[in-house]
């Protein structure tokens, strides 16, 4: 039997105060996860910006707008060295980071690098983009705040070991002050001044912290590989409830009306009522590593696996409704738009798939690994690959 735990691990690390935020998504860009509605594949791309991993403080995955049914390259910037992190996009650019260290800053129209900040080590986590600056960790340990005009250093916060996850953000209800919470290897998730760099709590895990913590209604949720859902105060790092999910959790948890998503690396897929700490529901053959993070459309929620599923379920009960085969396990997290879905696969495809019954309509031949998940945003999809380029997608005239 799974249990609900409320502890009160966590270490108030500046002059926290003891209020909750009544932060319920304001602020939070793109549709609701019942947004997007079917459209026939012929009107425009997406229309919002995608300033963080999946899109959206609750990284339900869900773009605004519609997809086509085909779409056409753009362009491509070749890196140093290969992109495993997520891209962001916003106010025209793309953000990214490489295996090679660096965070570039890229012309979203023509691929142009606009410019690019060195880390001290690869950046595999996805960039977040709030009001002007850039915050992306690195292999290094720091968290990178950096101007997204010019990619000027503003400051970096040093963690004790390496960050793989992205940034997300919260405010301070009493100053109205942006912070940034990024989880690390060192089991710590952090919140940061956003215009200091110091920081203001420590939440401490019992395991390494991977994917980006999801933010709604003033709570802050994760799972870690300590085999636990956290669920946090974004005011003071207090731990109010964690869930017990079975085994450790290598992505990110989507949160939508109460519940959130997630799955681990021993093959099993939950829904858990937050209030309650129930698991509503599991999936998942107990054997197959799930990686990938979900995304949370009207009905159904969707998630790659390393069976080389892209899996499609019912979000109330978790029945399967399709599955995508590909030929290659799927550790990117697919993203909804519209009436279509689209993830990248280890067999190194871009898949564009029919949201209602898994039909493949497009893909596109990369010809190595891609891991990273498609930034779906301002009429483009932008996805990075293992063979050092970033590609960009608009709809086929």
């Amino acid at each position: 039997m799974r249990e609900f735990h409320r502890t009160a691990a966590c270490l108030a690390a500046g002059a926290g105060a003891a209020w909750l935020i009544a932060l319920a998504l304001a602020g939070c860009s793109g549709p609701g996860p019942t947004g997007g509605a079917g459209q026939d594949g012929s009107r425009a791309g997406p229309t919002a910006d995608w300033p963080i991993f999946h899109g959206r403080q609750d990284l339900v995955g869900v773009a605004e707008g519609s997809l086509p049914d085909a779409l056409a390259l753009a362009w491509k910037f070749k890196a140093q060295q290969g992109v495993k992190s997520s891209a962001a996009i916003a106010g025209g650019r793309v953000f990214v980071g490489s295996d090679d260290g660096r965070l570039y800053a890229l012309d979203l129209k023509d691929g142009r690098q606009v410019w690019a900040m060195e880390a001290g080590d690869a950046i595999e986590a996805p960039p977040l983009v709030v009001e002007d600056t850039v915050y992306v960790g690195a292999l290094d340990g720091f968290l990178y705040a950096v101007g997204a005009a010019d990619g000027i250093l503003k400051w970096k916060y040093q963690t004790d070991d390496k960050i793989i996850g992205g940034a997300n953000w919260t405010r301070s209800p009493a100053a109205d002050r942006l912070r940034i919470l990024v989880g690390s290897y060192d089991t710590r998730l952090h919140c940061v001044d956003a215009a200091t760099g110091k920081a203001v709590w420590t939440c401490e895990t019992g395991n390494y912290i991977n994917g980006t913590p999801a933010v709604v209604a003033g709570q802050v949720v994760f799972g870690g590989c300590d085999g636990l859902i956290h669920i946090v105060s974004a005011a003071d790092g207090r731990e109010m409830a964690s869930i017990e999910a079975g085994a450790y959790v290598a992505g990110s948890a989507a949160v939508a009306d109460g519940r959130a998503y997630v799955a681990h690396y021993e093959g099993k897929f939950l829904c858990a009522d937050l209030a309650t700490g129930k698991v509503l529901w599991e999936y998942g053959d107990g054997e197959s590593p799930f990686v990938s993070s979900p995304a949370v459309g009207g009905r159904e929620v969707l998630i790659g696996s390393h069976d080389k599923g892209l899996h499609c379920l019912d979000r109330a009960t978790g029945k399967r409704l399709w599955v995508l085969q590909t030929r290659a396990k799927v550790d990117s997290s697919p993203a909804v738009c519209g009436d279509k879905v689209i993830v990248g696969s280890d067999d190194g495809r871009l898949y564009l798939v029919r949201r209602a019954d898994g039909k493949r309509v497009w893909s596109f031949e990369i010809g190595r690994p891609v891991t990273a998940s498609p930034a779906v945003g301002a009429g483009m999809v932008v996805i990075g690959a293992e063979d050092g380029y970033v590609y960009a997608f608009r709809p086929r005239s």
